[in-house]
């Protein structure tokens, strides 16, 4: 018995001072370090895009519209002859950019001048024929003078001659705003129609974001309320606009309606995307 539990003894010992070895390799992987992790990379644009939203707890997507766009017709149907416009072209307001055939209007204009003399010469004659003499014309009463003027035609040719006069200015066209050319339907050389346009241009300098929002979000926007828009190709940019008006009706999928004026920028163009902020 001695014997056995001395073995005993030596087996414990020995078993406590043997170095333990790993029983799971799972125990010695080291848990990584997020302190020192490195966050992602994001761009600028999209952080400031993203803390501009967040800050506002509001968004809304919008779309940036032009608040005038004008078709230029012609008055007089004439060819055109000079089309010097391209599509995005700036134009100023007064500056020439279509011309029209004038020969035609001109042989027109001469031949209503020898109009209005022949029917001078008639209204001359006419007075002689009552007594007047040449020099004395202008003695005569102004009844009898108007139906001269009637009888001998003086009338019809000058009213003729002013209206062939006039539409002679009609033969240049001149930008009736300051703007771009936001598209073109004539072509040099071909007819100018009248109430048909030849192109149009969008007055880059009024600009407005049109936006909807949910009813229960409508307390926040009144005409006056300024908000913030981000383009969706420039969304490093923020810019100020001032709501200027709001629909007084509700829609089917409780959204309303909203515009709000947008001051100008080379950046911004109608049509492009944006988002709506609250400022």
């Amino acid at each position: 018995m001695n014997r056995f539990l001395g073995l005993l003894i030596l087996a414990f010992a020995l078993t406590a001072c043997h170095p333990r070895q790993a029983g799971n390799p799972q125990e010695n992987v080291q848990e990584p370090d997020f302190a020192t992790r490195q966050p992602e990379a994001v761009s600028p644009q999209g952080m400031n895009l993203q803390r501009t939203i967040e800050a506002e707890g509001f968004s809304s997507k919008g779309t940036i519209q032009a608040v005038t766009e004008v078709p230029v017709y012609s008055r007089i149907n004439e060819q055109i002859v000079s089309f010097d416009i391209m599509l995005g072209q700036r134009v100023r307001k007064g500056e020439v950019v279509v011309r029209l055939n004038q020969a035609a209007l001109n042989d027109r204009i001469a031949r209503g001048r020898a109009e209005l003399e022949r029917a001078e010469y008639q209204y001359q004659v006419i007075l002689m024929g009552q007594g007047y003499k040449r020099n004395e014309l202008d003695r005569a009463p102004d009844e009898i003078k108007r139906q001269a003027r009637i009888n001998s035609g003086c009338n019809t040719a000058e009213a003729a001659l002013q209206q062939m006069e006039r539409e002679l200015t009609y033969c240049t066209i001149a930008a009736p705003l300051t703007g771009a050319v936001s598209r073109i339907d004539a072509t040099l050389y071909s007819a100018a129609l009248p109430g048909v346009p030849l192109f149009y241009i969008v007055d880059t300098e009024h600009l407005k974001v049109c936006f909807d929002v949910l009813e229960n979000e409508l307390h926040k926007f009144e005409p006056g309320t300024q908000i913030q828009v981000i383009s969706i190709a420039w969304p490093s940019e923020i810019h100020d606009a001032v709501v200027s008006a709001v629909s007084p009706v509700v829609e089917n999928n409780g959204m309303v309606h909203l515009e709000a004026n947008l001051a100008p920028h080379p950046h911004l163009m109608p049509g492009m995307s944006a988002i709506v902020t609250l400022k």
